[in-house]
């Protein structure tokens, strides 16, 4: 099978026009170089043979000079001049492309200079050094002889002189001649140069400019020619498809409008949906009552006759019916519980796949139940959370009804929002447990280190006074009786501060630092106790459960304070920055740390805080020693407290 031939791409034919361009113009910049170098090297020989016609008259001078005996050093210069006059001969000879010394290449002038040369060896030379090496006598008698063969050497050399000028002048002539076709080249080429890119780029550009115009004013049918096989031909044929693209959705626009805002209708209808649902699974309300209102809401929306919950236990693999509505009491019991795989909610549900299923379609002993209620359609859709199975809901249509692929995949979203609505209230049911929960285990501690202790202490105290009363001891039992009094006392205290401790609220609109305040002052009226109180710099807000927990921390630090430290002034500052750091100070007796972490049962309320301080992200930092006092500070990273508050990991 034959394939297209490869279109010539356009820039290929800009970059070989532009090569062409190129090269033309650099051989003809080549030309014009190679001519000037030659004239260049043409004045260089014109030059030397010059001074070779003064040199000879030179050496004419020199040996007149020392026949008449007037130069002595003359026989020294004139053997000089006969070297320089051999090199600059052999120098043309040669060439020498540095001056640069070029010998044009012409016939009759490389056969004057080989008559030169030869007349110069055979004659000049040979008399020269004669003349030179004789005797005065034999000078006197060479020298008439000398001047004619000088004068006819240097004519010859004149001879080469004008035939190098003529050579010359002809290449000057040629320069000119190729220095006006450069210019001639210059503007056929930039002529040329227009024309090519008029043809290849301006008038397809306007070709394709005036099919936009045309197509801008509402004219469809418009077509460009395609001209080559480049891009603009590319670009023709793109245009030409777009033009009839553009006409036959012109024609079908009215169509296709109608058929998108239908699109559309039902869209926003399916977000309507999702969002009101969504809106009903956010409102508080129990597990059941929410399935139903998510029944009612499908139900409305879809025009089924009934509608289901089914919720899956994993320990009896069973779906039991937890909510339904416009379903009959009779067909309600009948479904109350049913297996996996059992009928069709639970074959749907240990598929763990929606299902749609008409009863005109399947065996007549299948779903009997819900032929006998009356419903024609049965659509099953998973409750589902995380890939993990909760539940089936179902819709119950007594007339044939179809359930489009998108109100499908609507739906198996709504049953994935359902499952997190209800995993949610489980979660927070969970949540409200352990809440009271660990309440109750620090009641129990706190209880267990205040009046449990007390009563022990009275325990021992009755046993004591039975013991001095049947000895009639009565300054023992006087003395055993006001310890009981003053443990009755305290656990009276203990007792009427635990209530005060749990019954402590936050205010929504009350800060931390007005709350600590009228705890701080509440304390000293009744430890009757001198209180300070500082707050400085600024932070991030606390949350409400995070400010409860600090007020319990600080409550029972100031409960130890009034126990155990017999401390006359207490104060309470907070530090607001990235940490929140609340200390107590107070003045009494201190204690030994060390000691007291290394008890058996700690020390009293130390433990209580500390568990509390971790439950907000926080930490108890504790300072004392014997007779100098008690500091206790509680820092927070706030922004660790509120993630584990919500739940984020930190």
């Amino acid at each position: 099978m034959s394939s297209a031939s490869p279109r010539p791409k356009l820039s290929v034919k800009l970059f070989w026009m532009a090569i062409a361009f190129f090269s033309v113009a650099l051989m003809a910049v080549g030309f014009t170089l190679y001519e000037s170098w030659k004239l260049e090297g043409g004045a260089a020989v014109i030059n030397d043979m010059g001074s070779e016609r003064m040199r000879s008259y030179r050496i004419a001078y020199l040996l007149a000079q020392d026949a008449q005996g007037r130069d002595p050093a003359g026989s020294s210069e004139l053997t000089a001049e006969l070297r320089r006059f051999e090199e600059v001969l052999a120098g043309l000879k040669t060439g020498d492309p540095v001056r640069p010394l070029v010998l044009p290449r012409d016939g009759e002038i490389l056969a004057e200079l080989a008559g030169v040369e030869q007349q110069w060896r055979q004659i000049v030379k040979p008399l020269v050094l004669r003349i030179s090496g004789s005797d005065p006598l034999e000078r006197a008698r060479l020298m008439p002889e000398l001047r004619p063969i000088i004068e006819s050497f240097v004519e010859r050399i004149d001879q080469v002189v004008r035939l190098a000028e003529t050579h010359n002048a002809r290449n000057i002539a040629i320069l000119r001649y190729m220095q006006f076709g450069l210019i001639l080249l210059a503007l056929v080429g930039t002529v040329a140069l227009i024309q090519l890119m008029f043809l290849l780029v301006v008038r397809p550009v306007e070709g394709l400019a005036g099919g936009m115009q045309r197509m801008a004013s509402g004219d469809f049918e418009v077509r460009l020619p395609v001209e080559t096989r480049d891009e603009f031909g590319d670009l023709a044929e793109g245009f030409n498809r777009m033009a009839k693209h553009l006409q036959d959705l012109y024609a079908t626009l009215e169509e296709r409008v109608a058929e998108k805002t239908r699109d559309l209708a039902d869209r926003n209808r399916e977000l309507a949906e999702l969002y009101g649902v969504a809106q009903l699974l956010n409102e508080p309300a129990v597990t059941e009552e929410l399935c139903r209102g998510f029944l009612r809401r499908l139900m409305v929306l879809h025009g089924a006759t009934g509608g289901a919950v089914r919720l899956f236990d994993a320990e009896t693999r069973r779906l039991h019916l937890y909510a339904h509505e416009g379903l009959s009491a009779d067909f309600a019991s009948e479904e109350r519980c049913i297996d996996m795989g059992e009928c069709l909610c639970g074959a749907a549900a240990q598929r763990a796949r929606s299902e749609v299923d008409s009863l005109d379609e399947i065996a007549p002993d299948v779903a009997a139940d819900c032929r006998k209620a009356g419903y024609r359609v049965v659509a099953i859709f998973p409750i589902r959370l995380k890939g993990e199975l909760l539940g089936v809901f179902n819709l119950y249509f007594s007339a044939p009804h179809r359930i489009t692929a998108e109100d499908r995949q609507m739906l198996e979203a709504l049953g994935q929002h359902l499952g997190v609505a209800i995993e949610n209230r489980r979660l927070a049911s969970r949540d409200r447990e352990l809440a009271v929960y660990e309440e109750r285990s620090l009641l129990a501690r706190e209880l267990h280190d205040s009046i449990a202790q007390s009563l022990a202490f009275l325990n021992l105290q009755v046993q004591m006074l039975e013991d001095s009363l049947r000895r009639d001891a009565r300054g023992e039992v006087e003395e055993v009786l006001a310890r009981i009094r003053e443990g009755v006392q305290e656990s009276y205290d203990d007792v009427r501060e635990l209530l005060t401790h749990f019954r402590v609220r936050v205010k929504q609109e009350e800060d931390i630092g007005s709350a600590l305040r009228h705890m701080l002052e509440r304390f000293g009226r009744q430890s009757g106790l001198a209180t300070d109180f500082a707050d400085a710099g600024t932070g991030v807000p606390l949350q409400a459960e995070t400010q409860l927990q600090v007020l319990h921390i600080l409550q029972e630090a100031l409960s130890n304070v009034r126990k155990h430290a017999a401390a006359g002034r207490v104060s309470l500052s907070v530090q607001r920055d990235a940490d929140y750091r609340f200390t107590i100070r107070d003045d009494g007796h201190g204690f030994d740390v060390a000691a007291a972490a290394a008890a058996s049962d700690g020390h009293i309320g130390l433990r209580i805080m500390q568990e509390r301080a971790q439950r907000i992200g926080g930490r108890i930092e504790v300072c004392s020693a014997d007779g100098g006092g008690t500091t206790v500070t509680l820092i927070l990273p706030v922004v660790q407290a509120a993630a584990q508050l919500h739940g984020v990991p930190g």
